[in-house]
């Protein structure tokens, strides 16, 4: 008999867990599970590539406008409102109170009172995405087993200890993407570190390689160097820096095209700052592509300016389309990237990208080095489904 199994994200926006998510989605073998997934919202650049084995939930009243306003749908019924006036209020007082825990409060004050339970039984419920993701199949969840996972350095995460700890305890296992994510969150809680274990990310080396073919990028229509970073528009991707090492290599005289995917909520700050520091010219924020692949194929160098990462999907990418990588050093780096023979691992600030980068862009054999050692190398991981596969069925 297969076995039921729920998936549960807030939505399938532009980032690494949402990517890892739909490769994971590609790869299961259904013949031994019938998967359902449960989004907060049914949207996100990546809702075109969830696999027709897959169903996706609507959405529980209580839930989609606890994530959602209320529309003249949710008028019609009581759940609905109470949901909403609870995440009006739910937001407001724990933005003012609780600041960098409020998601964690706003969850506990608020939310465990007025979102239902999810009606259904499941063998296996998977919270893909930690915080409120994890917060709903552990309390609102009929499962026999429940895993949880932390895409990310936990801790780089906002909230208390004491409110993950208790979501994590009631969790069967907690799953993390690297093995230097893991031991961070043994070492944060050592009597519950049994819990703990990794799976990678999933990335199919055939699947990029292909679809890294179906275009050239139209802004890549010129003969100077092309820089590319991909990420979401927030603090933890660090585009402030990758900006102000526009700046620097601007001043030096280098003729360059950065372009930036993403979108997020510092989209209107990073154009301000562009406009500041005089690179508008040759700094470009396009927004979101559906497929990716071909900006990477066709780039000069993939630039990654994180202050923090679990592991990073786009350096995988990158990897796979051997691509020259600028990385700054953040604490997880080294899980992925060999300083000197994968890419170059730089200090976290704008001179020390710009740097990467110009050393990159002038040292010819370092960059050939690079490519060649990259090409050689097989960095799809795709046959690691079967321990998905594993953690999943009980074996």
């Amino acid at each position: 008999m297969k076995k039921k199994v729920l998936f549960v994200m807030p939505g399938l926006y532009s980032g690494g867990a949402e990517k890892s998510l739909v490769n994971l989605l590609n790869l299961l073998d259904y013949s031994k599970l019938d998967v359902d997934l449960l989004l907060f919202k049914k949207e996100g650049l990546f809702m075109n590539q969830v696999p027709s084995e897959v169903n996706i939930l609507n959405i529980p009243i209580s839930l989609k406008y606890s994530y959602s306003p209320l529309d003249g749908d949710a008028l019609k019924s009581f759940s609905a409102v109470k949901a909403g006036v609870s995440r009006v209020i739910g937001t407001l007082f724990s933005r003012i109170r609780y600041g960098s825990n409020q998601k964690q409060m706003r969850w506990k004050l608020f939310y465990t009172r007025v979102i239902e339970k999810l009606e259904g039984h499941y063998d296996v419920a998977v919270a893909y995405l930690h915080g409120e993701a994890s917060y709903y199949v552990i309390d609102k969840v009929c499962a026999d087993k429940k895993i949880l996972w932390v895409h990310n350095d936990y801790d780089k995460l906002d909230g208390e200890d004491a409110f993950f700890k208790a979501y994590f305890n009631k969790a069967d296992y907690v799953v993390s993407i690297s093995t230097r994510c893991v031991e961070i969150l043994q070492k944060v809680f050592p009597d519950i570190s049994g819990k703990f274990c990794m799976l990678p990310n999933l990335t199919s080396s055939s699947f990029i390689k292909k679809m890294s073919g179906e275009f050239i990028p139209k802004e890549y229509e010129t003969d100077i160097p092309v820089l590319l970073s991909i990420g979401r528009l927030s603090r933890q991707k660090g585009f402030d820096y990758a900006i102000d090492a526009a700046a620097l290599l601007k001043k030096t005289g280098y003729r360059f095209k950065w372009y930036v995917l993403g979108i997020g909520e510092l989209q209107e700050e990073l154009e301000t700052r562009i406009q500041e520091k005089e690179v508008d010219d040759c700094f470009k924020l396009l927004g979101n592509r559906e497929n990716p692949y071909p900006y990477i194929k066709n780039c000069t160098i993939v630039v990654q300016s994180s202050r923090f990462e679990g592991k990073s999907v786009v350096l995988d990418e990158a990897k796979i389309l051997a691509k020259p990588i600028v990385v700054t050093n953040y604490a997880t780096v080294k899980d992925q990237i060999t300083d000197g023979k994968e890419g170059l691992v730089v200090s976290m600030t704008p001179k020390g990208i710009a740097d990467g980068i110009e050393k990159m862009l002038t040292d010819s054999a370092l960059s050939q080095n690079i490519k060649e050692y990259l090409s050689a190398h097989e960095y799809g991981n795709q046959e690691e489904v079967q321990k998905y596969m594993e953690l999943i069925e009980g074996r």
